[in-house]
């Protein structure tokens, strides 16, 4: 893929994201389809199609979601997507950061938990 063609890039370009919470390395933003209040996008700021196309800057990303969920003070899930089967929609690195709160109804499908 192009990056020209990458909808995220675009969004980066654009500058269609969170200035205060982006960085050098990764911009923030809310994801077109949140699946619980609060969810936003961690994007690289370079094209990188998937997390391990540059592990360095994957972990960067990893530090500024750790640092806005620290800013929310919310429990979070955070969910990285590499490739189709594992529900990678959009070939540009990228991490969710999902707020959590007990009895919010979103089950993951490795806890056993019930909607």
């Amino acid at each position: 893929m192009d990056y020209l063609d990458c909808l995220f890039c675009k969004r980066v370009l654009d500058q269609e994201y969170d200035q205060a919470r982006s960085d050098d390395y990764a911009v923030c933003f809310e994801p077109l389809n949140p699946v619980t209040p609060g969810h936003l996008l961690v994007v690289s700021r370079v094209h990188l199609e998937t997390p391990v196309s540059s592990p360095y800057i994957t972990g960067k990303m990893m530090e500024r979601a750790a640092q806005i969920i620290v800013r929310l003070n919310v429990d979070a899930n955070v969910i990285t997507p590499h490739g189709p089967a594992a529900t990678q929609t959009v070939r540009h690195c990228h991490l969710h950061i999902v707020p959590r709160h007990t009895g919010d109804g979103l089950a993951l499908p490795w806890t056993g938990q019930g909607a």
